[in-house]
């Protein structure tokens, strides 16, 4: 069964790294947040009738919980695509990936828990790494990016922890997933609507928007999947699996070579997530 998990982690990992590859070629030619909301839209579709069909309820007593968990989940994709468009792609999604050291934050902050030394040293190791992963990268025009990325990642480890809160009232995987597209598309719709509208996609657009939107959705089916059925600290370093396989996108498909030291930080902040992941 743990074999299975770490299996699907795998799977989860290359769709998400697919899906960064997608959106960052697609908002070469258009705004990052419309190709969010394509992101969230077109996952939106194929997970309605999935749970249809499968006479889940949309119900949720939960409307409060969910709300904030979808804005903040909804901000920090944001942020993760504008990175996207205009940083190297495996910078972009290893500063996202700063989830995990957020989310220990976020526990010692909001639920007062007392984390062991290893998890601190993880947290000081991450920190490191995000300083060797800023300062050779960028030039002087991709800090605002390069602090967008970073954002991804604290509003991402932000989105973990509510979700965790929805985990203990008894909410639903599926449901919390559900209800973060729908109003990720609603909050998504009214922000292209207010900057001028949709943009008339050419072929090749429509299927860099249907791949972001498709690789997220299983990205997002195959690593809930895999929580269920492998062990929590290897399926959460399993899911590292993403920044290897963008880095490695982006250096055959793009020919995106990073400095030695941003490698150094990668390394640094994967091993830093790692550790958490054992608390």
């Amino acid at each position: 069964m743990s074999r299975l998990g770490s299996g699907w982690m795998v799977v989860a990992a290359l769709c998400f790294a697919l899906m960064s590859l997608f959106a960052a070629q697609g908002s070469s030619t258009l705004p990052a947040f419309e190709v969010l909301f394509y992101r969230t839209f077109i996952g939106l579709l194929v997970l309605l009738p999935l749970m249809w069909r499968r006479g889940e309820s949309l119900r949720s007593p939960h409307w409060g919980a969910h709300a904030r968990r979808s804005l903040i989940g909804y901000l920090s994709m944001a942020m993760l695509f504008y990175a996207l468009s205009r940083l190297p792609l495996a910078a972009a999604v290893t500063l996202n990936y700063t989830s995990s050291l957020s989310f220990a934050l976020c526990c010692v902050l909001l639920r007062r828990e007392r984390l062991p030394p290893a998890v601190w040293f993880a947290l000081s190791l991450g920190f490191v790494g995000i300083a060797c992963m800023l300062r050779p990268t960028f030039d002087a025009g991709q800090w605002f990016a390069g602090l967008m990325g970073l954002g991804s990642g604290l509003g991402a480890g932000l989105a973990l922890f509510h979700v965790r809160e929805l985990g203990e009232l008894g909410e639903r995987p599926s449901v919390t997933v559900f209800w973060l597209f729908f109003l990720s598309s609603l909050f998504g719709l009214l922000v292209v609507l207010f900057n001028g509208g949709f943009h008339v996609l050419n072929g090749l657009q429509l299927a860099q928007m249907l791949a972001v939107g498709l690789m997220g959705l299983a990205g997002q089916l195959a690593m809930t999947r895999a929580y269920k059925e492998g062990r929590k600290f290897v399926v959460s370093s399993l899911a590292y699996l993403t920044v290897a396989f963008s880095a490695l996108m982006g250096l055959f498909l793009h020919q995106q070579q990073l400095p030695l030291l941003s490698w150094l930080g990668m390394t640094l902040i994967i091993g830093s997530g790692i550790l958490a992941a054992r608390r």
